[in-house]
């Protein structure tokens, strides 16, 4: 396992390196990566930069079921644009059931902590077990919550899994150009059914 000393250098060293650059250095550290995403704003371009450097990546899709129209139709758009090794984990109690039993919980009611359980850790945990990866790259970014904006580019997991942020610190506006110059689609009509205001963090990063 990497030591906090080298987590210290390795975001040192990388602050100002490309994404490239910096996925590069994972893969150097450890081959046995995954990719997670849920294809929300911005997602396709981690999945771009990490397909550029190693084709066939392993991405691991854990999907809510509560995903909008728009976002199943960006995700099939990717998927099939930069030809991903996409590994699907959802749920194991349908959406329509879940409605019936429980629907989605406000965020202070007392069973939002089991859906958030059901629809995002539950599948996440499940997909980690089976894939094991030592390498774990994330398109988490500096500003989204005040948890993140502590972790560096490069960081530990709960699980000891070094997990790789190569566009920590970009801004909106240059993932924007990033994905303009490599012909990229984005999509903003995006669902996160566990999480009440954008900033709050979702449970699998915290």
């Amino acid at each position: 396992m990497i030591t906090e000393n080298q987590l210290e250098e390795l975001n040192k060293n990388f602050a100002e390196a490309s994404p490239v650059d910096i996925i590069q250095k994972a893969f150097e550290l450890n081959g046995e990566a995954v990719v997670t995403t849920n294809f929300r704003p911005y997602e396709v371009a981690i999945l771009d930069a990490v397909n550029s450097v190693k084709p066939k990546t392993a991405v691991i899709w854990c999907d809510t079921g509560y995903n909008t129209p728009q976002t199943y139709k960006h995700a099939e758009q990717v998927i099939a644009d930069l030809d991903l090794n996409v590994f699907l984990y959802v749920p194991k109690q349908t959406s329509s059931h879940r409605d019936v039993v429980m629907g989605i919980p406000n965020i202070d009611a007392p069973e939002h902590a089991l859906f958030t359980e059901q629809v995002k850790l539950e599948p996440f945990k499940r997909a980690m077990d089976e894939h094991k990866p030592k390498v774990w790259f994330t398109n988490l970014r500096q500003g989204q919550t005040a948890f993140r904006n502590s972790i560096g580019i490069f960081s530990l997991s709960k699980d000891g899994v070094l997990k790789v942020s190569p566009f920590y610190f970009w801004t909106d506006e240059k993932l924007d150009v990033y994905l303009v110059e490599n012909n990229l689609p984005n999509e903003f009509k995006y669902f996160d059914p566990t999480k009440a205001l954008a900033n709050r963090e979702c449970g699998l990063h915290g």
